[in-house]
């Protein structure tokens, strides 16, 4: 007997095929997936639970390590059943020294493809060169900003290029710091939103499928673009992007461009971690001694924002580029790049507790299951009690291959997997209780 569906049954069965449909695709993008920078909402939290709350002395278990990934910071986007990143300079997968968006299945960590994306970044320090951007997915595409401006997308299926955008020669665009673009873009809806910075167009909105403008924001006098990512804050009925520049934080109307509010800072080396939004409230930090703040968004009666500061800069919340994460109440983070990990309260900015861990340098965090996962720069990872009555570091171990050069590639927690990039290697390890 066939199927025929009644009328007010259409939009399921409809919802049902598209559902099929995206499942279909190359790298289709899961609830719980990584696709971006940070994870899906930027927050380096990730979902889930059921992860081990120690380690054996050698760390948890090797699931599979792969190489051709190249030389660079980038970390890794995880979507479907693919990883991505971004790397130059002579990796075990290419012949030359160019930068390359690479793929790999998520399973084996076997390479799929590698696209060119232009030539390596070699300005100043060896360990200051290589890739740092981190790619975004969404659906069939995948983007990367190149640390000269090149916004390039290309398909996840076999990573033929669809478009690319110089932001620099369309926009204007300009660094804050001599370091290149490190931006993961941002996808909201139809729209691709990125941070050429400068003047003439801070903010860039384009169309995702064709790199097409939509509007422009423009910040009188801004000093350049930071390395920050743009976070989304719904604020009344408004939807606004908060991102950082060498000028400071601003608030950017998500539909048309309008530049909401901004907060200046004194001008210094570099400004890198993403912001952090909790309801009405934006947290950002800089390093190199200049401090964290929090402000709130308050809209108004006109149908503007304004922001009002629950506290200004406060140095002992700097951070130079491991970035913070919020886990309830508290902030958990590194003393600027000291290799020190802190909490903090974050409603008033008060540092509760700051103890030295095993590792050394700077230091990068993620969070899952109660958990922060604190990734110091000489390649030693530990697992910290997101506890703010104390510092508990449970387990540590040394990343294999962490000799060669700062590990400062962020980690990603996606279904109880650990998946690491050091250097040309991808590395995954299993976090779930058995």
């Amino acid at each position: 007997m066939a199927f025929a569906p009644r009328p007010e049954s259409l939009p399921f069965v409809l919802a049902m095929f598209s559902a099929l449909a995206a499942l279909t695709l190359p790298g289709a993008a899961r609830a719980d997936d990584w696709p971006t920078f940070r994870g899906s909402g930027r927050t380096a939290v990730a979902k889930g639970g059921g992860l081990l709350d120690a380690w054996p002395e050698g760390g948890p278990p090797l699931v599979w390590k792969t190489a051709g990934a190249g030389r660079g910071y980038a970390s890794l986007a995880i979507a479907g059943d693919r990883i991505y990143t971004l790397g130059d300079g002579l990796s075990s997968a290419a012949g030359d020294a160019d930068e390359y968006l690479t793929c790999f299945e998520r399973g084996t960590g076997k390479a799929l493809w590698k696209t060119k994306t232009g030539k390596p970044w070699t300005d100043g320090q060896a360990s200051w060169q290589s890739s740092r951007s981190t790619p975004t997915v969404d659906g069939d595409m995948v983007y990367v900003i190149t640390p000269f401006g090149e916004l390039v997308a290309c398909k996840t299926g076999d990573g033929a290029e669809a478009f690319r955008v110089n932001l620099k020669e369309q926009f204007g665009g300009k660094k804050g710091d001599s370091w290149g673009y490190s931006e993961s873009v941002l996808i909201d809806g139809d729209r691709l939103v990125c941070t050429p910075g400068g003047e003439k167009a801070t903010v860039v909105a384009l169309e995702k499928k064709t790199g097409k403008p939509i509007w422009t924001c423009s910040l009188p006098g801004d000093r350049g673009a930071g390395h920050a990512s743009i976070v989304v804050a719904p604020v009344g009925n408004r939807r606004i992007y908060v991102q950082t520049t060498a000028s400071g934080a601003l608030g950017v109307d998500a539909d048309t461009g309008t530049l909401l509010w901004t907060y200046p800072i004194d001008q210094t080396t570099a400004v890198i971690p993403t912001p952090i939004v909790s309801g009405d409230l934006v947290f950002f930090s800089a390093g190199y001694k200049r401090g964290g703040a929090l402000l709130k968004q308050v809209p108004q009666g006109d149908g503007t924002v304004k922001i009002e500061e629950v506290y200004g800069l406060k140095t002992e919340l700097a951070n130079k580029h491991g970035g913070i994460v919020l886990v309830g109440d508290h902030l958990y983070g590194d003393s600027d790049d000291r290799g020190i990990p802190f909490c903090a309260e974050l409603k008033t900015g008060t540092i509760v507790w700051k103890e030295r861990g095993s590792g050394k340098n700077s230091a990068s965090v993620v969070a899952a299951d109660g958990h922060i996962y604190v990734r110091y720069s000489d390649g030693t990872l530990a697992l910290v009690k997101a506890d703010p009555s104390t510092y508990r570091e449970v387990s540590a171990f040394k990343i294999p291959g962490s000799d060669e050069r700062p590990s400062w590639s962020h980690a990603a927690i996606v279904d109880g997997l650990l998946y690491l990039r050091e250097g040309d290697a991808i590395l995954c390890y299993d976090l779930r209780k058995k």
